[in-house]
């Protein structure tokens, strides 16, 4: 069994009991009856545990007069008070004590506003192993072979604490390594988007005939694949074993971006990677709850975790198939108040069914980000990198 797949404790057994058995649950696509009202118990713990730790969420539960009382289905996480994303760029706020904060790590760039999330031992852990157990549900995690790697991230360096880099560091946890590449290279003072690295790491893979695992985000490798084009370089054939593993979208390239199908055509055409093995992940700094395509490439939502969203006009619970901010809600987290979320993306939420694929969770699809000029991200800051690059 992969380490990151074993137990986690809750800071608080007694106070947190439910939060426990919610976050053991191990099929991350499991839905019920039954498994929606541990999910309401744990948010009322989680709730009780933010209020009492953080003056901040305790102020908001006493200025809301609908979120008095505790949650008692489903319907009435639509009462429960949340914080906007922006909130975590300009404070810190948090449940724990200071010591107790193991990891902290950034949203952004080198520029721009910066979201901050502190991790305790159980908020890092537990999140983690959701990950892991979303891997593992698709098959991704026991494979044998090392594994060529190519993060279409920053490259390390002392003192980097952006959340995408973290993950894909973690993420190479799941697959021996045989060797890794950055399509973002530290250059000593900052970092460079190198293409032509990127071309040679995958020609050589090619030669090598190890699995190749390609992770971050799209736009560096859509722009390397047109490098390849441009080069006049043959298409290559990656293992089949090989995965894309996409995150952190491509927001501030939106004049370049690529639809997904014609992207995922692309990989498979230049590089031989099925279809099925092409997903695209959706998560953030504040809300590090994984949302992993299915293999018709739809993000459904696990069962560690609700969605709700909200009207842009007047921010009131829309139905499936509308149009709105996403708003995550998940009583894992208890380092940090942001058990509910009000993200800058808008969404739409769609029922099981829709989808096709057989997992019994909804789905939802991302049609574009609010406020860019203000709502800055690691993808933002990582797209004036390509500037002069594509």
């Amino acid at each position: 069994m992969n380490r990151y797949l074993g137990p986690v404790s809750v800071p608080d057994p007694d106070a947190l009991a439910h939060v426990q058995r919610l976050c053991d649950i191990a099929e991350p696509y499991t839905a019920s009856h039954e498994v929606d009202e541990l999910f309401v118990r744990a948010m009322n713990e989680s709730n009780a545990w933010h209020a009492a730790r953080s003056p901040f969420f305790a102020g908001l539960l006493a200025a809301i007069p609908a979120a008095d009382g505790p949650l008692e289905s489903l319907a009435d996480l639509a009462r429960l008070p949340f914080v906007h994303a922006n909130f975590f760029k300009a404070h810190e706020v948090l449940s724990v004590a200071a010591d107790e904060v193991k990891v902290r790590l950034t949203s952004s760039g080198t520029t721009g506003q910066k979201s901050q999330m502190f991790f305790d031992e159980w908020t890092l852990r537990a999140g983690q192993r959701m990950v892991a157990r979303v891997f593992d549900h698709y098959g991704w995690i026991g494979e044998t072979e090392p594994v060529n790697y190519l993060l279409s991230n920053y490259q390390p360096r002392p003192g980097l604490d952006l959340g995408t880099s973290f993950t894909d560091e973690y993420l190479c946890h799941f697959a021996p390594v045989r060797s890794v590449e950055y399509a973002l290279k530290h250059t000593g003072s900052s970092h460079e988007f190198d293409p032509f690295g990127c071309v040679r790491a995958l020609m050589r893979y090619a030669e090598e005939g190890a699995p190749v695992r390609i992770l971050g985000f799209p736009a560096f490798l859509s722009f390397t694949l047109d490098r390849m084009r441009a080069l006049g370089l043959p298409d290559l054939r990656l293992p089949e074993q090989s995965l894309v593993v996409f995150g952190g979208g491509w927001k501030g390239n939106a004049d370049k971006q690529v639809a997904k199908p014609e992207l995922y055509r692309r990989i498979h055409d230049q590089l031989g990677i099925p279809d099925e093995r092409i997903r695209d992940g959706f998560g953030s700094v504040e809300h590090s709850v994984l949302y992993m395509e299915c293999p018709h490439h739809r993000l459904h939502v696990p069962t560690w975790s609700r969605m709700l969203v909200r009207s842009v006009r007047n921010l009131e619970p829309l139905p499936y198939g509308e149009r709105g901010y996403a708003q995550f809600v998940s009583p894992y987290i208890t380092s940090v108040p942001a058990q509910s979320v009000l993200m800058g993306d808008l969404v739409s939420q769609h029922a099981p069914e829709e989808c096709g694929c057989g997992l019994p969770t909804p789905w939802f699809t991302v049609h574009g980000r609010a406020g860019l000029s203000r709502n800055r991200s690691c993808a933002i800051a990582a797209a004036e990198l390509l500037k002069g690059k594509s």
